[in-house]
């Protein structure tokens, strides 16, 4: 998805299937509300993309969940990579955001929290038996919230993109 904000330094832009790469392979990342007083919150979250959703899981209630009902819209950053590189002042870094709009699954949509659920368990605990009893004990005390992506944006370092382009 392109971004509203045109990336300055173009070159360094991630393509939108390695951005989904980048995704699919990694845990957490930052997400981030504001809720109705303008007041910022960034929590770390674990987190599954489908290749084209988020979800998350959480608590009945709690802070996260009052400021999405007061206001959807939110980001997400997951930083793939940030090696520090003292003797060029720098960093290499791989990066993807994605902004969009949270909803709050139903609790009467038992079938797509389940299916929720079911990717957390197949991306965490792929070879653990016993998931269907644990995604079964777990949808009375949790919520999942599935953000519908508007906007997903990478960058990487130049060196990176310089070391690439040197294959």
């Amino acid at each position: 998805m392109d971004s509203l904000y045109p990336m300055r330094r173009f070159r360094q832009k991630l393509t939108d299937s390695e951005c989904s790469a980048i995704l699919e392979s990694n845990t957490s990342g930052v997400l981030s509300l504001t809720d109705g007083s303008g007041v910022p919150y960034g929590v770390p979250m674990s987190y599954c993309w489908d290749g084209g959703r988020l979800y998350f899981h959480c608590a009945k209630e709690g802070r996260k969940l009052d400021i999405i009902r007061a206001n959807p819209l939110v980001s997400f950053c997951v930083t793939d990579m940030d090696t520090v590189v003292p003797e060029k002042f720098t960093t290499y870094f791989r990066s993807v955001i994605v902004s969009g709009r949270a909803v709050i699954a139903s609790t009467e949509n038992e079938a797509s929290r389940r299916a929720a659920l079911g990717l957390f368990c197949g991306k965490y605990s792929p070879d653990i038996p016993g998931k269907e009893k644990e995604i079964s004990n777990s949808l009375p005390r949790v919520t999942i919230i599935e953000v519908i992506p508007e906007e997903i944006s990478g960058k990487q370092a130049i060196e990176l993109v310089r070391g690439n382009e040197n294959k």
